[in-house]
């Protein structure tokens, strides 16, 4: 596979600025007319643990990553230890050249596995990064070594900053160092530096002259002309976002009209609640009748964030909320989801509308708390017990991520029941430039909702406001705590219309059936398109894969290469997991050769397939060792399905 476009990897200790190079890498190149893709891996501690920073970029949209650098941009010599083989033809590692005789034993973060691969791959226990260098160099991989500490000394000199407080800004260096052997605009560093560092001038003119520096060391060495790929700018005056899953969640809460959002700290939904709070208050952008132009009011929208003392009281307070007429949502990973059940069921008896968005991690109990997994699919779609009515939407990418924030809020309004959106850590803090959003096209359904007036009517007909009043559709009018003449009960027993406990077996027939009733009604009335996505639709493919969530991006990018060898795939993404679409899923499968690739152990939604339409896969592809699907994985074991060389089910275990 000729894998299109350039991937860069950094890596070193978390704690020392991993996110914030990749961030500056990632704007300079997004800012020069790229698309790009960032995929990050961290461990579940604060400092030493290593980290690292895939970011795949081209001329034209990528959606994936691939397990493999061009350029390799090392500040610690772990991340040469673990990752040296991983380099294309051609491909570059910079390190710092004080480093070139560590040895595996004096690095106490490296893994006793990786440690025992490395001795038995040299056969000796004192194997030094000038070994693992030589052994690079044989696979076609140059070293391009960096005097770190020399260029820190420089800058020293220039600003008068002790050379101690100057080491944190080694990711700068390595950043700088990758651009400028691929000869990229020193001034598109700056800006880039600037806008990340944005409002911090001192912070902002130390690493512009760290920069410069390194710089002038690469070009003083000649690397740039050795390694001999050059960025050239890309005339594009397309305005792009960058921006990954949890901010655009987070901004599909605010213009869906989210206004009390609570959470309990947990990885790796608590980046999105943050986010959420960094930006409490924010402008509104209305179309004001008086005049032509549409006005900015500033600092007229505003939300509620409040991190609760656990899940119980997280879930409850935005049900809570809801019940008081904000829209409002909470949001979680898997170990918070479990204790939020029993208010689940609480939302689900009562019909409060109410929205949790759920960071699907490794599991089970505390699990990969940093890590990916698609494990709890059949989870949200049983969770708390017994049986109500509740709506699952499952993102695919960052966009998604966005609109179905928003139509999370929709559903929940319009059929009165909690919706769960289904994402991952992977989606949570991936990395990706994409089209602005059409926030014209966004609508706001609030469903049925009594007010004071249609009250007055009731009353003067002499009749009762029923909170859960017995209709055709299931979906009662209801009414915002505290309006006028309207009263009604909240329990978590099971109770009549308005609201009273009985265990009357005919009320408790009637009111099981009603709220069921509301997933008929949904059915019916959601669209397709937000129930599938059916890419390169054919009577007959050479194969169908069959997905879910955040594999989608690197399905669509391998459908790409394999159509330049003549295969014709088509791609089936369900994003609707209850109700779930199964007549349109069955007249799609029904008689074709048909894949599904999941990140879980046990094929959770090829499963779901068979429950509902009987069908079984051809073959299913899946990963659960903590790490996203990568394009130079799958496209190894869709290759090998399509020749016919492969067992039924295919485990990936890419990833370091």
């Amino acid at each position: 596979m000729n894998v299109r476009g350039i991937s860069w990897l950094i890596g070193g200790a978390q704690g020392t600025g991993i996110e914030r190079g990749a961030s500056i890498f990632l704007t300079a190149i997004a800012s020069a007319g790229y698309y790009i893709f960032g995929k990050r891996e961290y461990h579940s501690n604060i400092m030493g643990e290593h980290s690292y920073y895939y970011v795949r970029f081209d001329s034209k949209p990528v959606h994936s990553h691939i397990e493999r650098y061009n350029i390799l941009a090392s500040y610690d010599a772990e991340t040469i230890f673990r990752h040296s083989l991983e380099g294309l033809d051609g491909s570059a590692i910079i390190y710092d050249s004080a480093h070139i005789n560590v040895k595996t034993k004096d690095i106490p973060t490296l893994d006793k596995r990786v440690r025992e691969d490395i001795h038995k791959r040299f056969n000796n226990t004192h194997v030094s990064i000038s070994d693992i260098l030589k052994e690079a160099q044989s696979y076609g991989i140059k070293s391009f070594p960096i005097n770190y500490n020399g260029i820190l000394n420089k800058v020293s000199i220039r600003t008068g900053e002790k050379l101690s407080e100057l080491t944190r800004m080694n990711n700068v260096i390595a950043v700088s160092a990758s651009l400028a052997i691929l000869k990229f605009d020193l001034d598109l560093l700056k800006k880039a530096i600037n806008r990340v560092f944005k409002g911090r001038k001192t912070i902002v003119e130390l690493n512009s002259i760290v920069a410069e520096e390194t710089y002038d060391f690469v070009n003083s060495l000649g690397y740039s002309n050795e390694f001999g790929i050059r960025l050239n700018l890309i005339n594009n005056n397309n305005k792009r976002l960058i921006i990954n899953g949890n901010q655009a969640i987070a901004l599909g809460k605010l213009l869906a009209g989210c206004r009390f959002q609570t959470y309990y700290p947990i990885t790796p939904a608590t980046d999105e609640s943050s986010f959420l709070e960094e930006h409490e208050i924010f402008d509104v952008v209305a179309d004001d009748p008086l005049k032509s132009e549409r006005e900015i009011l500033k600092g007229a929208g505003s939300i509620v964030v409040v991190e609760t003392e656990d899940e119980i009281a997280a879930i409850t307070m935005a049900s809570g909320a809801s019940l008081a007429g904000a829209r409002a949502s909470t949001s979680t990973s898997g170990p918070g989801f479990s204790l939020m059940v029993e208010g689940l069921g609480f939302a689900g008896m009562n019909e409060i509308p109410v929205v949790i968005t759920h960071y699907q991690r490794g599991a089970p109990s505390t699990g990969l708390p940093t890590r990916t997994e698609q494990g709890d699919l059949r989870f949200v779609l049983h969770a708390s017990h017994g049986e109500f009515p509740r709506i699952v939407l499952a993102s695919g990418d960052i966009t998604e991520c966005f609109y179905d924030a928003i139509r999370c809020f929709n559903y929940a309004e319009r059929y009165q029941l909690p919706v769960i959106h289904l994402v991952d850590r992977f989606l949570a803090n991936s990395t990706e430039t994409i089209e602005p959003f059409d926030t014209k096209s966004i609508r706001i359904d609030r469903g049925i909702i009594f007010e004071e007036k249609d009250l007055e009517k009731l009353k003067a007909a002499g009749e009762k406001y029923k909170r859960f009043v017995f209709n055709s559709t299931g979906i009662s009018p209801r009414v915002f705590l505290g309006t006028k003449n309207a009263t009604f009960w909240i329990t978590g027993d099971e109770h009549d219309e308005l609201g009273h406990i009985t265990e009357d077996p005919v009320i408790r027939d009637k009111m099981m059936e009603k709220r069921m009733k509301k997933l008929e009604i949904a059915d019916k009335e959601i669209p397709l398109e937000e129930k599938v996505n059916h890419f390169y639709a054919s009577e007959n493919p050479d194969l169908t894969i069959v997905s879910w969530g955040s594999t989608k991006g690197v399905i669509l990018d391998l459908i790409e290469e394999l159509s330049k060898e003549g295969y014709k795939i088509e791609f089936l993404q369900i994003r609707l997991m209850q109700p779930f679409p199964s007549s349109y899923v069955e007249k799609v499968l029904n008689g074709k050769k048909w894949i599904c690739v999941e990140n879980n152990y046990s094929g959770q939604l090829a499963g779901l397939i068979r429950e509902k339409t009987g069908l079984k896969p051809n073959n299913l592809i899946v990963k659960y060792n903590g790490r996203p699907v990568s394009l130079d994985e799958i496209y190894i074991a869709v290759r090998s399905i399509l020749e016919g060389k492969s067992s039924y089910r295919v485990v990936l275990r890419g990833g370091a």
